[in-house]
């Protein structure tokens, strides 16, 4: 084969900087745009935070009108508008999954936690008793292997064989009673039944603690957990009245002195990171009419510098004058980003919320169906900028806070041609298992007649996968005696 010239035409997306940045702050959480701000700040002098006063009354100009007056006094200067396109939307959007917008990461180098670390971990907790504790050197080291094997739920998952393992040859003496013995001295640590090994034993323990304190009927809610513990997981209590002999008002007591018990004591100690979130947008009524705005607190009011933008009047080719139209051209970019980030994100919102006005009037069980492309046919965007937009911004409305992407759902038609929400479905759920009569729980079967009584017609497995995601166990587990 012989090297020839070809001349090919095609077409493809290119992105200049301002594109990718004004798509980068889009998809940004508020916490990562106050420090995408700072950065900026810190970066470049042409941007300074607006001091906040107001005197004599004075109204305080707003960030546009500010960075507007600024810019407009150097339009006669030759800065350009756009920066040469340097790379391509394949090279960074395309085979991008949705996901990895509401992901933690932005560009592979910001992660951060909000996070409380003045706790400490059930282990350290377990370590700093064991340390005030009378223990030997060789018991020493068995109670720190087996606080070291406590899971974060407060169980010890191994077994007393492994532990003896663990301990090494300089311990190899050692025999299980003595191991044992130490971990029965470990169960009464706060909290107390920590490093059960399972349910039962747990329960025991702290029913032990209880045995002082005078409760009644002592030893016949030992019985019942030490022997009918499954039997009253599966609701069996007819079975256990017989073995009790116990009437239906007694077994009731009995249940209610078991739940005072925690059948997961790591779970007092145990330390979570903490999650703020903090609302972008704002929706209030007013006059009968949902009024949005954003939350003047996610950012600091920014604009550009007017001592440095006015140095670039000099009109030379100084490397200190190239320097300062590079940042006021950056600075402008930036602040052009923000502006489009707000009324793209209020313009979504308002959107939304005139679909959802009967879900901020009165509740769940007026949600209506909406999907991305719905609202992306209002506003004429694509779906995925509604996806950058709705994913980790919040909305603080009189009933709570929720995430845009909260007001979307699938939905299930009806008998009479419409259609119904699954997040309207899933709150009928939970408000007919409220209502429940407790001795006979509605089954998936009953609350799926019942909706379709009401002419929303669902499957009792749909009922069964909704009840799932509301963390409501089946009716059998769900039967009371009162």
């Amino acid at each position: 084969m012989k090297p020839s010239l070809q001349l090919r035409v095609g077409q493809s997306l290119s992105m200049t900087p301002q594109l990718q940045q004004a798509i980068r702050l889009l998809q940004l959480s508020s916490l990562e745009l106050q420090a995408e701000i700072q950065e900026a700040l810190e970066s470049n002098p042409l941007l300074e935070v607006e001091e906040e006063y107001d005197y004599d009354g004075a109204p305080e100009s707003s960030d546009e009108d500010q960075a507007s007056r600024d810019v407009s006094q150097l339009e006669n200067q030759d800065i350009p508008e756009d920066l040469p396109v340097d790379s391509k939307w394949e090279d960074t959007y395309d085979h991008q999954p949705a996901s990895s917008v509401s992901s933690g990461t932005i560009d592979g180098d910001m992660e951060r936690e909000n996070q409380d670390e003045s706790g400490d971990s059930l282990q350290q907790h377990l370590l700093w008793q064991m340390r005030l504790t009378h223990f030997t050197e060789t018991e020493e080291t068995i109670a720190a292997t087996i606080i070291d094997s406590v899971e974060d739920d407060g169980y010890l998952k191994t077994t007393l064989e492994d532990i003896q393992l663990s301990l090494g040859e300089e311990f190899a003496e050692v025999e299980l009673d003595e191991i044992e013995t130490v971990l029965h001295r470990i169960q009464h640590f706060d909290p107390v039944g920590v490093a059960a090994r399972d349910l039962r034993e747990c329960l025991l323990i702290q029913l032990r603690v209880f045995e002082t304190t005078g409760m009644p009927h002592i030893e016949l809610l030992k019985e019942l957990i030490d022997k009918h513990l499954d039997t009253l997981a599966k609701r069996d209590y007819a079975q256990i009245k017989r073995a009790l002999k116990v009437n239906d008002d007694e077994l009731t007591e009995l249940v209610r002195s078991i739940q005072l018990l925690n059948p997961r004591p790591g779970s007092q100690i145990q330390t979570n990171d903490t999650e703020y979130i903090v609302p972008d947008v704002y929706a209030r009524k007013y006059n009968g009419k949902w009024l949005l705005s954003l939350n003047p607190d996610n950012a600091p009011r920014i604009h550009i510098a007017e001592h440095y933008a006015q140095l670039i009047n000099r009109a030379d080719n100084s490397a200190e004058n190239t320097y300062l139209k590079n940042n006021l051209q950056e600075a402008r970019w930036f602040l052009k980003s923000l502006q489009s980030r707000n009324e793209t994100l209020l313009k979504v919102t308002e959107a939304i919320i005139e679909r959802q006005k009967d879900f901020l009037d009165h509740g769940e069980e007026a949600m209506k169906p909406l999907v991305l492309a719905d609202i992306a046919e209002v506003v004429e965007m694509h779906e995925s900028t509604i996806s950058r937009v709705t994913t980790r911004k919040y909305l603080h409305t009189p009933r709570g806070i929720f995430e845009l992407k909260y007001f979307f759902s699938s939905h299930v038609s009806t008998d009479a041609g419409g259609e119904c929400s699954a997040t309207a479905i899933r709150a009928i759920i939970k408000k007919l298992v409220a209502a429940e009569n407790p001795r006979k729980p509605l089954s998936d079967s009953k609350i799926a007649d019942i909706l379709g009584d009401q002419g929303v017609n669902v499957a009792r497995r749909t009922i069964a996968k909704y009840r799932e995601t509301l963390a409501i166990p089946p009716s059998n587990e769900r039967k009371r005696l009162v």
